[in-house]
Formats: structure tokens, sequence, C-alpha cells
């Protein structure tokens, strides 16, 4: 395969920890030959706080594990019926700015969303994306040796009530949405291959390379 595939991994539904700790592996493990590669994911509850939020220790919300993230952003919530894309790219290598892979990160779901026929927007100053002043999509990257991980928590089908708990994103009047309240019957199986459609597109990304291995986290 030649350095410019995109490896696509589908992991399901796993804890948060155990995929933060292996994407941040990889990322430290890589080097000049090591391809680029996508997750899919979904997680089980957790709040993760990004570099932004408040330094309180807070340990749990509800029952719910709050949990230290390094990636960029305030606090946020992760469950079931939402879609996390990790995308783990060598900038450098494909000679993209962080603007560049925010932007293309915000305007793949925003055509993947007009895709399904729901109309959504940007918020200048307020990374992410919006449906009627409410938040769909939440982005949150760091970057380390020119390469990117974390990425995109677009919310599809799920319980929405933990981000009550939250003042998302540090914003105290943000309010959250998702794809199920505009078309109730889309599943994540439907959104992903539009996502990574219109990313890699996006991006000029021909080469892809699709697997289903969640034994790559150990398990």
């Amino acid at each position: 395969m030649s350095l410019d595939t995109l490896v696509i991994r589908q992991l399901g539904l796993q804890d948060w920890t155990s995929v933060v700790f292996a994407m941040q592996q990889f990322t430290n493990q890589r080097n000049q030959m090591t391809l680029d590669e996508i997750w899919l994911v979904e997680h089980l509850p957790v709040f993760t706080k990004g570099q932004t939020s408040t330094k309180e220790p807070v340990f749990m919300l509800q029952n719910i594990p709050v949990m230290q993230s390094d990636r960029g952003g305030g606090i946020t919530y992760h469950g079931p019926g939402q879609q996390v894309l990790y995308i783990m790219l060598n900038l450098q290598r494909r000679r993209l700015s962080v603007h560049q892979l925010v932007s293309a990160i915000e305007q793949t779901v925003l055509t993947t969303l007009i895709h399904f026929s729901v109309s959504a927007h940007l918020i200048s100053g307020a990374p992410g994306v919006y449906i009627d002043g409410k938040k769909i999509c939440s982005l949150g990257l760091r970057i380390r040796k020119g390469c990117s991980y974390h990425g995109l928590a677009l919310n599809i089908n799920m319980d929405l009530t933990p981000f009550l708990y939250i003042h998302p994103c540090g914003d105290h009047q943000l309010e959250m949405t998702q794809l199920a309240q505009q078309k109730p019957d889309l599943t994540l199986s439907e959104v992903q291959p539009v996502l990574i459609r219109h990313f890699t597109s996006y991006l000029a990304i021909k080469d892809i390379f699709w697997g289903n291995n969640t034994s790559y986290l150990g398990e």
C-alpha cells in the first residue's frame, strides 16, 4: 500500500480509556512509513475534560466517570449512539495545517448532514457543527510530532440527558442536538460510509483500506 493509503478501523462499542491509550501509543510509536488511520468508535458512557476545562477534580457525575483528556476543548459527553471518528494523520506528510484539518472535519460533517437532507451551519469562533444554534458535532484535536489524533463526535441516536449535567465545551448556554431529531430511523452504520467518503474527498485521499479489527486494542 502507498503512503497515501488511509486505514479505516471499525472498533464498535469500546471503553474510552482503552481506545485513547491505544491511540496515544499509535501516535508515539509511528514513523514516516506508518500509514494514517481513522478509527470509528462508539464509547461506553463517559465525560471527558479537554485542555481548556476547569481544573477542579471531578471523578463522577450521575454515576458516569469523568476522565481527563489531552485533546483541545472543554468538557463533553460520549455514549452509545454517538459516532466518534479518531483521526490519526501525518499532517506534515499530507502538507496539511491544523486549520485545514479542522475545516475539512467541519465540512465533512456539513456535507454528510446535507446528504441526509439536514441543514446545518458553523458558528464563528466556536468549533463544531450546529443545527439551529444547537450543537450536533463536537471536535477536539491534539497534534504530536506533526501528527493528529482525537477527532470528532457526531450525535446520531443517543441519550442526550447526560449533556444536561455539564456545560458542554464550557458554554453555559449551549444546547445539544442529534441527527435522530431530524431523521429518527438513521443508524450509525448508515452514516459511517458517508462520513468517510466526504472526509477522504475533501483531503483528496484516493487509497482507502477498510479493516474491522478490535484486536488492535489488545483484546
